[in-house]
């Protein structure tokens, strides 16, 4: 069972810093699998719906959780790879002007992008001092995932409501 799990080669990281050595190990390995077209932008419209199927699963069994999130709604193997391939080129424009994106910054943007109604929810993770960023995308998705939890509970059984007695319970 533990064999369905297993990668063929290290996932692509949240801050893509593995990005060219993973870059060649999807290419090398959907050649092998005959699914390149998949991903070639000439080539996209010839490829069946299974193989572009089998694409996406094998490109998002190969990335980090966070960006399989992140890129939730793409659903063609090649419009996956482009975007793939935008964010890091935009992070190589960057260090080609002598910017680079470091922790901190990524950080700081992240905290920003809090609403105002969660002010206290910023200031309790800047309080835990996270010092890399896949770290905090790592709790952030964690809690989304309880609160997601919490809202189906009490969908399910909304406040004011009485409670359905337990299977076992005997009133005497």
């Amino acid at each position: 069972m533990s064999n369905l799990n297993k990668l063929d080669f290290t996932a692509l990281e949240v801050l893509r810093q593995n990005y060219l050595k993973w870059v060649q190990d999807v290419k090398l390995h959907l050649t092998e699998k005959n699914l390149c077209p998949t991903i070639e932008d000439e080539m996209n419209n010839s490829v069946g719906e299974a193989d572009k199927a089998t694409a996406m699963i094998f490109i998002r069994r190969h990335i980090h959780a966070a960006l399989q999130t992140e890129y939730l709604a793409e659903n063609d193997p090649q419009t996956l790879w482009v975007a793939l391939v935008e964010f890091c080129r935009i992070r190589s424009f960057l260090k080609f002007c002598n910017e680079t994106l470091i922790e901190e910054d990524l950080l700081k943007k992240t905290h920003s992008t809090f609403s105002a109604t969660n002010i206290v929810l910023q200031e309790q993770y800047r309080a835990q001092k996270f010092t890399k960023f896949s770290d905090l995308i790592s709790v952030l998705l964690f809690a989304e995932k309880q609160n997601q939890l919490l809202m189906k509970n009490h969908q399910a059984h909304p406040m004011g409501e009485t409670v359905v007695p337990e299977a076992h319970y005997s009133m005497n």
